[in-house]
Parts: structure tokens; C-alpha cells; sequence
């Protein structure tokens, strides 16, 4: 860790994510078309630079003692601020990867040194597919993947081929439309996500 700063516990985590609206309450449609009563969008707490510093801070320091790290990478878009946060806690170099014909890719001269321990970090787990990637392109560049680091899990239990250490793990329940007992009880619905889904 670069420098000291205060902890927090996993209640002080909980209530940032909720206080900056990264976690809500209530009746989604998620991208995916289901239903849920809670939404996640951790980019509302990355509008918090300090916010976004501390959590990170917090998330390295959870990190085994003995756990050797030589830089991080990050899948772009979500994971790019709390992978250079958390970089930034454990004072090693960043790197991102982008999406490039489908395939992620390092573009913009970023390298991963053979041999190097790569922290993968990222804001939000669902399935884990992007890390999945991130952590193969890592290894077909000669690093090593030594762990997945997530301020948010959303209660997946996504397999990785390394230790995986969310900040915070969250059950997210969730129906098919026509399943769905918040529709049942006739609460109104809402699409908050990135993409555009017309409500019915």
C-alpha cells in the first residue's frame, strides 16, 4: 500500500455503493430482459474520485499478505477507474484491454512483461466472461494471472483459473418477465441500463 488511509468494513462498503446510487432498490428490467429488485451501476460511484480511491484502497489491502503483484489490468470500459484506483493502492504500474473485431486485445503500446504477476481487476462480475478473457490474454503475452479482484460480485460464482477476491458479494435475485412477482404485485418497472430497452 502506498500510504496509510482509513479502513472500511463491509457495511461501510455497502452503504458507499448505496449512497451514490451504485446499488439500487427496486423493479429492473436488466439487460439481459429479467426482472430484479435490485439494480447495480458501478459507475455512479466511480463520479467519486476520492470515493473510488478509498474502496479500492480497501479491496488491495483484503489481498492475501504474501500475494506478489507486478501490475494490473483492467477489461475496458467498466473496469478501467477502479483497476487504475487499485493500481494506484498497491503502487504498480496499469495496463487496459480493448475490445478489438470482438476479441480483446492490449492496443496503445500497453505490454505485459513476461513473467509478471497480473492483478485483474474489475468493477462488476455477472458471468466473469470479460476477466475470463483478460486473464488469457494476459498469459498468451507471457504474465501470469495471480488473482481477479471485483468491487462487486453479483452473486454468480463465476469459475476462474485464479483466487477471486470480491470487495463486496451481493445476492441479486431475478425472473423471466413472465415469472416475475414484482410485475405480480403491479410495481412499476424501469430500464436504467447502458443500452436502450423500451418499456412495454
Amino acid at each position: 500500500m502506498s500510504e496509510a488511509f482509513e479502513r472500511m468494513t463491509d457495511e461501510d462498503v455497502l452503504q458507499a455503493l448505496k449512497g451514490t446510487e451504485a446499488i439500487r432498490q427496486g423493479h429492473f428490467r436488466l439487460t439481459s430482459g429479467r426482472h430484479s429488485d435490485t439494480y447495480v451501476q458501478c459507475a455512479r460511484v466511480l463520479e467519486h474520485p476520492r470515493l473510488t480511491n478509498r474502496l479500492a484502497a480497501e479491496a488491495a489491502a483484503r489481498l492475501p499478505k504474501g500475494l506478489a503483484i507486478d501490475l494490473v489490468a483492467s477489461p475496458a470500459i467498466g473496469g478501467i477507474l477502479f483497476g487504475f484506483a487499485v493500481a494506484a493502492a498497491l503502487d504498480v504500474p496499469f495496463v487496459f484491454s480493448e475490445r478489438t473485431d470482438g476479441e480483446m486485445a492490449f492496443r496503445r503500446s500497453f505490454e505485459v512483461p513476461p513473467g509478471a504477476r497480473v492483478l485483474v481487476a474489475e468493477d462488476v462480475v455477472t458471468t466473469g466472461g470479460s476477466v475470463q478473457e483478460v486473464c488469457r490474454l494476459v498469459a498468451a503475452q507471457g504474465g501470469e494471472p495471480a488473482a481477479v479482484l471485483t468491487l462487486i460480485d453479483r452473486g454468480s460464482a463465476p469459475a476462474f483459473p485464479v483466487p477471486y477476491y470480491p470487495l463486496l458479494r451481493l445476492e441479486v435475485p431475478s425472473w423471466a418477465p413472465e415469472d416475475c412477482v414484482l410485475c405480480q404485485q403491479g410495481i412499476a418497472l424501469s430500464a436504467p441500463g447502458s443500452r436502450k430497452l423500451a418499456l412495454p
